[in-house]
């Protein structure tokens, strides 16, 4: 179970200090974080939408951190590999506090631009000492620390669900991408090879799809259509994060059951989820970030590892892919969304 910790932001002195040197203090402790996100550059209004309701930042407020105030955000977005590096090393020219990231192929791209600026990774899709990020769990070592999810081996737990709702499932897709998992190919072979003998011993064949752009997503699904998988598991690496409601709606329109890997591709429409609460991920990251603030080094920090996992079901989907959901498999779920 993910550790909660409750924190109380002391308030004290300044508030008879005169104006202008008020102003003086905010300025000599303004912290500097710095944000590599997948996407384009979101507009004013979808910003203010995050911060006001993504967990992280949430949190980061209640632990006394306001964007403005006594801290600056630096964000930089990209769609490829390259705007990604580029968008790195730009984090990394202006001298940051911390950078956060969502999983390990974002902390690998600002780890390959630097050694030394902590990096925070919310939820790292896979074993950072198999990916050669961190010395080991207990003792990162170098600059990263934050929180994984052994997503290789749960693989092996989401094809037996999928085989669980679709019992005639003889092929099956994995989709992913190598935007950002091209960085952490330890990460994707482990994944790969846990899901390849999961398939084996339930008598599955599995195809594996890599999409370089999210415009690969609808080709992808097609030809999942032609090799009739009536299945797909569906990463969810930051790059599919952000396009996971196209990726939802290709699986509806194409009619192939999907397992996805957290419930917030369910949210849009998605079949079946089994994974990690994002939100608590989120909250833990800004734990992290608010030591490393406070002048915690990442090397000491340990990698933090969920130990729940939550099935999710959603039977509206279910029947629109004329599906019935075993009663045993209901039973099992934490959450089913009528």
């Amino acid at each position: 179970m993910i550790e909660r910790r409750t924190f109380m932001a002391l308030v004290s002195g300044g508030l008879l200090a005169a104006p202008l040197a008020a102003e003086a203090q905010k300025s000599e402790k303004m912290a500097r974080v710095g944000i590599l996100g997948i996407g384009p550059v979101p507009s004013p209004q979808e910003l203010a939408q995050s911060v006001s309701t993504n967990q992280f930042w949430l949190s980061m407020r209640q632990l006394g951190w306001v964007d403005g105030q006594n801290m600056v955000v630096e964000r930089r977005f990209g769609e490829s590999a390259d705007q990604l590096r580029a968008g790195a090393a730009d984090l990394v020219r202006l001298k940051v506090d911390v950078l956060f990231v969502r999983d390990a192929g974002l902390a690998k791209i600002l780890q390959l631009e630097t050694k030394t600026m902590p990096i925070v990774v919310g939820s790292a899709q896979g074993d950072l000492v198999a990916g050669g990020l961190v010395t080991s769990l207990a003792r990162p070592g170098g600059n990263i620390t934050g929180s994984q999810i052994l997503n290789d081996d749960l693989a092996p737990k989401r094809l037996e669900l999928l085989k669980a709702l679709v019992p005639t499932l003889s092929k099956a897709a994995v989709l992913q991408e190598d935007v950002t998992l091209s960085v952490v190919p330890q990460m994707r072979a482990r994944y790969d090879q846990r899901a390849a003998v999961a398939a084996r011993t339930l008598g599955v064949e599995l195809h594996m799809f890599i999409v370089h752009r999210s415009e690969e997503f609808a080709a992808a699904f097609r030809d999942m259509t032609k090799n009739r998988d009536r299945g797909v598991l569906v990463g969810s690496s930051a790059f599919m994060f952000v396009h996971r409601r196209a990726i939802v709606d290709l699986a509806a329109a194409h009619r192939i059951p999907a397992i996805y890997e957290v419930q917030n591709f369910v949210e849009p429409g998605g079949l079946m989820s089994y994974g990690v609460d994002i939100a608590e991920m989120e909250r833990r990251a800004a734990v992290y970030v608010d030591r490393i603030l406070k002048g915690a080094k990442p090397a000491d920090l340990p990698i933090e590892q969920p130990t729940k996992f939550e099935l999710v079901i959603d039977l509206k989907t279910a029947k629109a892919l004329g599906l019935t959901i075993p009663q045993s498999l209901l039973l099992r779920a934490d959450e089913v969304i009528e």
